[in-house]
């Protein structure tokens, strides 16, 4: 059902190969792996997604974009993964990447108050650019081998359960 769901949300591959803003890069998007819908091309999507969804960086979907198509795993799947980051989920998410990064560094956490200008965003930045940094690599990745892992073991569950139904139910014996 989740599959039917998803199939019908995301554009065809054709349609995007003959776009015309799209056209220049149709041979990237030839394979078919970057569209299907199996075990190993959605674990390596949520593994892709979730990464860079917890990189602070202004255009986050490139890089996905262009890890999922060197990757060969579900494009739009990543696409849509990296919005785990938006507007409300940004500040609390960073925060905590830079919490371990401080803590990774055995650095103290700094105290701030916020405020809406280019001056502080330079002055505090200079400051916690590294902390924040290490640990937003650190927690991309934990977040993307859980997202791995977790699609993978989702993926074998859902497979599994009409094997082992099919397994249990009694067999009848003619005689």
């Amino acid at each position: 059902m989740l599959r039917k769901i998803i199939r019908r949300r995301i554009p065809v591959a054709e349609q995007l190969r003959t776009h015309p803003r799209l056209h220049r890069f149709s041979r990237w998007l030839q394979h078919d792996g970057l569209w299907q819908l199996d075990r190993r091309s959605m674990s390596g999507a949520c593994a892709v997604g979730l990464f860079w969804a917890f990189i602070p960086s202004p255009t986050q979907i490139l890089p996905a974009v262009a890890t999922a198509i060197a990757l060969r795993v579900n494009l739009p799947l990543s696409m849509a993964l990296v919005w785990v980051a938006n507007p409300l989920t940004m500040p609390p998410m960073f925060y905590f990447n830079y919490r371990v990064g401080a803590w990774l560094l055995g650095r103290p956490e700094r105290s701030f108050s916020f405020e809406w200008s280019w001056e502080w965003l330079a002055r505090e930045l200079s400051a916690l650019w590294q902390p924040l940094l290490l640990g937003s690599f650190v927690v991309a990745l934990c977040a993307a081998l859980l997202g791995y892992l977790g699609a993978h073991a989702f993926w074998r569950l859902r497979r599994a359960t009409p094997i082992q139904a099919h397994r249990v139910r009694p067999r009848l014996r003619h005689p």
